[in-house]
């Protein structure tokens, strides 16, 4: 029996996840909905001033998306698991670590692409300037992907663990503290009217670091399991 190539085997589990998100888009609806409730609190929280609803902006930001995008790591693996379809993946012909890239891609598109459209919302619950926009949206989207790398090889450890979807977010949020750190100092920059590039550029970084050695990670816990 001849086995797909891995580009093919690729793409193929890519679609598949996708479609099964457009089937069921409960988990993206219910991330973007908490982003914007949490973006939301924040002025009640506060109070409505202008200049500190600004100056919590950055940060509010970062932290309320990515929390967001945790939602619905706990069963990125899980659901394959328990149909049994993990099993057949894994007799694929892909590699595993090729596995994991592809569901770091498609958690990807579907919950960091949504928290992408909805930070425009975001923003303007916080106050935060037009001018930092730009940078909010390109910041978001470098620490979405890192978090989605990240959220991969925390799910492939802790899949089969009892209260795994507990030790998830105490094992990946830790790691996406840099993330946080940079892309709210990139959007504070572009709201002082100064250059969001060398914050953008370190989460970049880290987030070419996480490219390669997140999926291996990954792809060596899903063996062990």
């Amino acid at each position: 029996m001849n086995r797909p190539r891995p580009a093919r085997a690729f793409l193929a589990l890519l679609a598949r996840d996708l479609r099964l998100a457009l089937r069921h888009p409960t988990e993206t609806l219910a991330a973007v909905m908490f982003f914007v409730l949490v973006a939301a609190l924040f002025p009640f929280g506060v109070g409505p001033a202008p200049e500190i609803l600004a100056r919590l902006a950055p940060g509010a930001l970062l932290a309320s998306a990515l929390l967001a995008a945790l939602l619905p790591l706990d069963r990125l693996f899980g659901a394959d698991a328990e149909d049994g379809s993990l099993d057949l993946l894994l007799l694929s012909g892909l590699p595993r670590a090729g596995i994991a890239l592809a569901k770091a891609l498609a958690h990807w598109i579907t919950t960091g692409l949504p928290l992408i459209a909805a930070t425009p919302i975001a923003c303007a619950m916080l106050n935060l300037p037009v001018t930092a926009w730009g940078a909010a949206l390109a910041a978001l989207a470098l620490a979405t992907a890192f978090l989605s790398l990240l959220g991969t090889a925390g799910a492939a450890l802790t899949l089969g663990a009892r209260r795994g979807g507990l030790l998830l977010p105490l094992l990946v949020l830790p790691l996406a503290i840099p993330a946080v750190i940079f892309g709210a100092a990139a959007i504070e920059a572009a709201g002082a009217g100064l250059s969001p590039s060398p914050f953008l550029l370190l989460l970049g970084a880290g987030l070419s670091l996480a490219l390669p050695l997140a999926p291996i990670a990954a792809g060596a816990a899903l063996g062990e399991g």
